[in-house]
């Protein structure tokens, strides 16, 4: 018993310096408990090393007993105060106060100041409510920007979990949320950075059997996701909402973006872009490469233009597609028109 113990404890203390996870350690000694309950039941009476180990398979048992009643305890009273505790910030958000506290006003106040927004401006953006698709490279600065700017909600769309090989570029998530969902892991980072905001995250993928229910809750929309399928499905229904549309894409070292929005005579996605290219042609991040800050550059940028919008300050990329060249710091500005045979948004506006 005593020889069983003393190996216990210096597979945990070896776990320890080695900074194994509890849950390895806990295993190592689980199967440690197996090997000794196999010696009692092969092993015959009397044999040294039964003896050493107990000489009796009933008290291993028991011990093995107490420790299963004891997990499935510990495990049940976790399940029963999560039930019990409050949701922070999930589906249904709470509702705010009518005006600003004084903590807001002091945190906003570099906004206020700006005669472009001003306290008008910043109650606009209070009241907003911004859909983002995509947790990813364009989704994470996008998102933080949004939060840190007192977007009242904030809703996130994406059905991914987090991977060490986000890291290089998707900065809302961090190392140790390897492996949670993005959604989850984007609503702490915005939390965290400003508990004034609401967020909706909605661990899923966008689909058209849901997409203008979903849309139908938000101001305006941003695309931050990278397969064409999902571009023209947020597409046709941002047209068939009358919402704004900010769309974005990379490619290594050049972004793209552009405000969508046919309701107020500028382009759809599809007058620009009426099919995707073919197969390969355009090839994705994980397929070309893409460096680091190039989607904080403009994933950045889809932020200000929703500011833009909300606050009705200067001049917004509706009819214009800016392009970003971060090899040879050149950007380019591309002028838009709306075409009278797309097949979204020709003839839903007069």
């Amino acid at each position: 018993m005593i020889m069983v113990a003393a190996m216990a404890a210096v597979l945990w203390g070896t776990g320890m310096v080695m900074d194994t996870p509890k849950r390895a350690r806990w295993t190592m000694i689980g199967l440690l408990l197996v090997i000794v309950m196999i010696i009692q039941l092969v092993l015959p009476d009397g044999h040294p090393l039964r003896e050493a180990t107990g000489g009796d398979v009933r008290l291993w048992a028991l011990i093995v007993a107490f420790g299963v009643i004891a997990f499935g305890y510990r495990k049940l009273l976790r399940g029963l105060r999560a039930k019990a505790s409050p949701q922070v910030v999930r589906d249904t958000p709470a509702d705010k106060p009518s005006a600003m506290s004084e903590t807001e006003l002091d945190r906003y106040a570099r906004h206020i100041m700006l005669r472009e927004v001003g306290g008008t401006g910043q109650m606009a953006l209070r009241r907003a409510k911004v859909l983002v698709i995509g947790a990813g490279g364009l989704g994470s600065p996008a998102l933080l920007y949004l939060a840190a700017a007192g977007v009242g909600q904030i809703g996130v769309i994406d059905d991914d979990t987090v991977e060490n090989s986000n890291l290089q570029r998707q900065v809302i998530h961090t190392d140790d949320r390897i492996g949670m969902p993005k959604v989850q892991s984007a609503l702490d980072a915005m939390r965290a950075q400003n508990p004034f905001v609401q967020v909706k995250p909605y661990h899923r993928r966008l689909d058209a059997s849901f997409a203008a229910e979903l849309f139908a809750e938000y101001d305006i929309v941003l695309d931050g996701t990278d397969n064409f399928e999902t571009r023209y499905l947020v597409n046709e229904t941002c047209v068939a909402g009358k919402i704004p549309l900010i769309s974005a894409a990379l490619t290594q070292w050049e972004g793209q973006i552009s405000v969508y929005d046919p309701a107020n005579n500028a382009p759809c996605y599809a007058c620009i872009f009426p099919e995707a290219p073919a197969a390969g042609l355009v090839p994705s991040c994980a397929e070309a490469g893409v460096i680091g800050p190039l989607p904080g550059v403009i994933g950045s940028m889809m932020a200000v233009e929703a500011v833009k919008l909300i606050t009705c300050a200067g001049d917004p990329l509706r009819g214009r597609l800016m392009i970003y060249d971060a090899l040879y710091a050149d950007t380019r500005t591309i002028g838009l028109k709306r075409r009278d045979d797309c097949a979204v948004c020709s003839g839903s506006f007069t």
